[in-house]
C-alpha cells in the first residue's frame, strides 16, 4: 500500500511542477529522454507499478479503478517494449515540445488524480 501512496505523492509532485513551471517540466522530459537508460527505466517503472497496482488493488478503497490502472501500466510497458527505444525517444521529444502549452492545464487534473490515488490507498 505504501508503494501506491508513494506513486500518488510522486504524481502530485510532478503535477505541481507542471502547473508551476510547464517549460521546466518540458525541458526535464527532453533532458531525461536523452539519457541512455531512459527507455529501460520507463518500461521497468511501468511494469513495476503495474504489478503493484494489480496486486494491492483489493486493499484499496477503489479496487476496480486501481486494478484497471495497473493493467493499463502493464499494457503501456508492453507497448514500449514493442515500439523500441528510438521511436519512444522521438515520441517523448515530440510530445514535450508540442504539448508544452497544455502542461499547466493537464497538471491540475493530474494533481487531483494523484490525490485520489493517495486517498484510495490510505
Amino acid at each position: 500500500m505504501i508503494l501506491i501512496t508513494g506513486f500518488g505523492l510522486m504524481m502530485m509532485a510532478l503535477s505541481l511542477l507542471m502547473i508551476i513551471s510547464p517549460h521546466a517540466f518540458s525541458k526535464g522530459i527532453i533532458r531525461f529522454s536523452q539519457l541512455t537508460y531512459f527507455h529501460i527505466f520507463e518500461m521497468m517503472s511501468r511494469l513495476f507499478f503495474g504489478v503493484v497496482f494489480v496486486y494491492y488493488s483489493p486493499l484499496t478503497l477503489a479496487p476496480t479503478i486501481n486494478v484497471v490502472l495497473g493493467y493499463l501500466m502493464l499494457i503501456a510497458a508492453a507497448v514500449l517494449c514493442v515500439v523500441g527505444a528510438k521511436k519512444h525517444r522521438t515520441f517523448a521529444l515530440w510530445s514535450a515540445t508540442t504539448f508544452r502549452s497544455t502542461f499547466r492545464f493537464f497538471g491540475l487534473f493530474s494533481l487531483i488524480f494523484g490525490g485520489y490515488i493517495v486517498y484510495t490507498s490510505i
